[in-house]
């Protein structure tokens, strides 16, 4: 018995100790041009990206290796935005 309290101690303060991971998605628009075509997406971003600022930054150079440029952040959220946004990215959701 006091090894299995020990362990649930353990596991316990591990738990607690671990850093909280917020998870940060962003929607954007982005472009491709000869000939023009337009997307709607959502991404997921590292937790160091949660502004607009910081998504641009990051999302900017994944769409880029596809030939994507990006337009603008719409907006930055947390995984209760996800199921919302799901049919209006298509394709793009997640993708990037």
């Amino acid at each position: 018995m006091t090894h299995a309290l020990s362990a649930l101690a353990i596991a316990l303060a591990v738990l607690v100790a671990a850093p909280a991971q917020a998870q940060c998605f962003a929607d954007y628009k982005a472009k491709r041009d000869d000939p023009l075509r337009l997307h709607y997406g959502v991404a997921q971003l590292p937790d160091n990206a949660c502004t607009k600022q910081a998504a641009s930054r990051a999302l900017a150079p994944r769409l880029a290796r596809d030939g994507w440029t990006l337009l603008n952040i719409v907006s930055i959220f947390g995984p209760e935005g996800l199921e919302q946004r799901k049919a209006s990215a298509g394709p793009y959701f997640l993708r990037y």
